[in-house]
């Protein structure tokens, strides 16, 4: 049989896709399961790496069964990922050494606050186009480093690996052969200089992260490795030869190749990036500076990025958290059922706030409630609050590039419902458009894998395969969206900070 299929994992927070696209991009087999999520203390969120890889294993078996596609028929692997999110692992025998801290974690907040309080912040901004904030890799590696007895001298040993979970995953689809990454994942854990485009001797000092544990950088379209024919596909040999963090592969599926497109990929978070080209556009109004991806011997391609934290993990929080919903496909008729949201408004800053704000000290708050406040209302004001962010976002992004935005392009789970487009297309009041694969992170793995095999000869030829399933236009006035967006950006102010211990002050009675 020949190899007429790509296949790409897309590693989520909550759960693991595999998707096997045809040459046309369509798609021919999918799989997908959740995995558990641990919350030990408040703020802390953790994985387990090995859950992770077998329920990762578990989807690439069962979508190959479901599609009746053997391996003999796969060209290449295509790996998407979770950011962030922190493994440590021993290189002797690939167990991982403590749970994977994941990139929503605030338990490194203290020592963020240390280094900006020690005037560091402008040389991290300049070297990784990133501000200090627990959401990265590096903080949570030296939390790990300090806090697991014996592990620093391993470490400096050399017995001990770092990877995002691209890595992490690699490492095991290779049988320990590979332990790389690519350039999207680098810029994502304060150690990598962006402009340089090497680990930065002065940030792992500055972190205490000993060089020896971390991974080689390798452009997001290479062949990194095989997969190991003793454990996978029998005597197959499958190249996994793309990777890139979920956001750049989004980006990349989406055709984001000209300077100022953009694309908001809403998943348990939402991030809008938008592709500034081969320069590096320095953020004035706390956005990310990134890379978007590198192919091949091609120059590096960079983004600006704005992080949301919560927003599909806030309706899994209606469902499982406090009830008020059984499944997330019931958010759209129960928003549409009410005429406004009679000024009801939720702040989802369960984790604290990403960009524009970044404050690590915020927390969630439903304002404006009535007695004649509903369900329906706590449902409506969720999804609402997912388009308020992304025009926070936007607004940023406007300002530092120059670019006023024309559209956007929208993908993940949510795009699915109606509602939540419409509006968010009403409150940025441009179009927002929706691709017939809404899945374009598992998609950009998958163009990343094959363009690296030569399964498609260059980004024109994916490019062509760009199909647009609906398009929504703005029907909110202006004096409308104007009004709506100032009582947001009330209630964003009303959050801040709250989690911040002040200190106690002895009564003068």
């Amino acid at each position: 049989m020949t190899a007429e299929y790509v296949l790409a994992i897309d590693q989520g927070t909550t759960g693991s896709t595999v998707l096997i696209f045809d040459h046309d991009a369509n798609v021919k087999g999918r799989a997908y399961s959740e995995f558990t999520q641990h919350f030990p203390k408040p703020g802390w969120v953790e994985h387990d790496p090995e859950e992770i890889w077998a329920v990762t294993l578990g989807v690439i078996e069962s979508a190959l069964e479901k599609s009746g596609i053997g391996a003999s028929a796969l060209n290449a692997i295509g790996i998407t990922n979770q950011r962030e999110t922190t493994v440590l692992w021993e290189r002797a025998t690939g167990r991982p050494v403590a749970r994977a801290i994941v990139w929503q974690d605030r338990r490194t907040a203290a020592f963020c606050e240390e280094l900006k309080a020690k005037g560091f912040e402008d040389l991290i901004r300049s070297k990784t186009g990133l501000v200090i904030d627990p959401y990265f890799s590096g903080t949570k590696i030296k939390w790990l480093l300090d806090n697991i007895p014996g592990l620093r001298g391993r470490a400096e040993r050399g017995e001990i690996a770092f990877g995002t979970i691209d890595s992490w995953l690699v490492w095991h689809l290779t049988g320990g052969a590979a332990h790389v990454t690519d350039y999207s994942n680098a810029s994502r854990t304060l150690l990598f200089n962006i402009n340089d485009l090497t680990w930065d001797d002065e940030l792992l000092h500055l972190l205490d992260v000993p060089r020896a544990i971390l991974p080689e950088v390798m452009p997001s379209s290479h062949i990194y490795g095989y997969t190991d024919p003793e454990k996978f596909f029998g005597t197959q040999k499958i190249p996994v030869s793309g990777i890139a963090g979920d956001q750049q592969a989004a980006l990349f599926g989406q055709a984001c190749y000209g300077e100022g497109l953009a694309k908001n990929t809403y998943g348990t978070g939402s991030f809008v990036l938008m592709n500034t080209g081969s320069e590096v556009v320095r953020s004035k109004h706390n956005l990310l500076t990134t890379i978007a991806w590198k192919i091949g011997d091609e120059p590096v391609e960079y983004a600006l990025e704005g992080a949301i934290f919560i927003t599909g993990a806030g309706v899994q929080w209606l469902r499982d958290g406090i009830g008020i919903i059984e499944r997330a496909a019931e958010t759209e008729e129960m928003a549409s059922s009410l005429q406004s949201n009679d000024d009801v408004y939720f702040v989802p800053a369960l984790v604290g706030l990403g960009a524009p704000h970044w404050d690590p000290y915020a927390r969630g708050a439903l304002m404006g409630v009535t007695r004649g406040t509903s369900r329906a209302h706590v449902v409506r004001a969720m999804l609402e609050a997912i388009c308020y962010e992304t025009r926070d976002v936007v607004e940023a992004m406007q300002r530092d590039s120059g670019i006023v935005l024309r559209e956007l392009r929208c993908d993940g789970g949510a795009s699915g419902n109606g509602f939540l487009m419409q509006f968010q297309s009403d409150i940025l009041g441009v179009p927002v458009e929706v691709p017939e694969v809404s899945e374009t992170t598992a998609l950009g793995a998958a163009y990343l894998a094959g363009l690296a095999t030569g399964f498609w000869s260059d980004r024109s030829e994916i490019n062509a395969k760009w199909r647009l399933a609906r398009r929504y236009t703005p029907s909110m006035d202006e004096i409308q969206r104007a009004r709506l967006y100032r009582k947001w950006a009330m209630a964003v102010e009303r959050v801040k900070n709250w989690a911040r211990e002040e200190p106690i002050l002895e009564s003068t009675v």
